[in-house]
């Protein structure tokens, strides 16, 4: 399965040269070093989904403008076959050596003024996870239709297995990833207030 971590990255600065924004202005709006936000563009790095917001929102555009395909105004379907077959998206776990642990397969990309991320994600087994917690404005839902995974949400620790689900307000610093050697497929909807 091919994957499109490069896509985002090309986007990002497209959209950045686009506006006439140098990096060191992308900085300083979003927090992140300037080589962090080279090495994302160049794609070195496989970024986690709180740096792309902090870039979207130094931007001024929705975190979806990095995802989208085209601009549909209508309803969107997204069947199973094609979703599987497309290309996914990557984003790394925030480990240092970068590994991705999660393949983004996302529900709506045509869709033009989304406010609702909705993703398929397939969570690679890891056995000692080395992640780092992010947060950022929003809300997320997230429901576990295979495996088993973990999420870190403040200082608790919430075991989710197949059919559960859980709803929570984004700001808090929080990780979803398998428990310790599962793998897992979730689906999950990430709002982020533009």
């Amino acid at each position: 399965m091919t994957t499109h971590h490069s896509f985002v990255g090309s986007k990002i600065k497209g959209i950045r040269e686009s506006k006439n924004i140098s990096i060191e202005e992308v900085s300083e709006r979003s927090g992140l070093s300037t080589e962090q936000i080279n090495s994302i563009e160049t794609d070195q790095n496989l970024p986690s989904l709180g740096p792309l917001i902090k870039i979207a929102r130094a931007l001024g555009v929705r975190l979806g403008t990095f995802l989208d395909d085209s601009d549909a105004l209508g309803p969107i379907v997204c069947r199973a076959a094609d979703r599987e077959k497309d290309s996914s998206i990557s984003f790394s776990n925030g480990a240092s050596d970068a590994r991705k642990h999660m393949e983004y397969h996302p529900l709506a990309q045509q869709k033009a003024g989304r406010h609702m991320e909705p993703f398929v994600i397939d969570i690679n087994p890891e056995e000692n996870p080395d992640f780092q917690l992010s947060a950022h404005e929003g809300e997320e839902f997230i429901y576990v239709m295979q495996g088993e995974v973990e999420i870190v949400y403040g200082k608790e620790t919430y075991n989710l297995k197949e059919g559960d689900s859980i709803f929570y307000d984004s700001i808090v610093n929080h990780h979803v990833h398998g428990a310790p050697g599962k793998a897992a497929k979730i689906l999950a909807v990430v709002y982020i207030p533009f």
